[in-house]
């Protein structure tokens, strides 16, 4: 496993646990519908949210939210609707789907920081 992987692992496990300490539950984690991946799924509230984390260690690289493009947010909503037709449901449902991203910054020397964009972005956001 390469280091950019083991550090994407290490930002969701960060995440899952900013999460669980805020009440939510996680549903499902690394799911995933042919190449693609669903980082977090989480449940609180009558909620379902799919999470996309992003970790950095450098500060140099750019924000790492402008990683989750209009294509990964396409790509996201098409598994999210795979894992829900698993459940018997659809985007559509009578209850609560959003998507929300995670920032991880996991640069050396400092306490890791998880920053949290809830509703994120909705389908057909460009």
């Amino acid at each position: 496993m390469g280091v950019g992987h083991e550090r994407g692992r290490e930002g969701e496990e960060l995440a899952a646990r900013f999460f669980l300490a805020r009440g939510w539950r996680i549903l499902d984690r690394n799911w995933r519908s042919g190449h693609a991946e669903l980082d977090l799924v989480i449940h609180r509230d009558g909620v379902v949210s799919f999470v996309e984390v992003k970790t950095r260690a450098t500060p140099g690289c750019g924000d790492p939210l402008e990683a989750v493009t209009w294509k990964k947010r396409r790509e996201i909503a098409r598994v999210a609707g795979a894992w829900l037709a698993t459940r018997g449901r659809t985007l559509e449902g009578p209850f609560g789907v959003r998507f929300d991203a995670v920032a991880v910054d996991v640069t050396p020397g400092r306490t890791p920081a998880v920053r949290h964009v809830a509703d994120a972005w909705r389908i057909g956001d460009p």
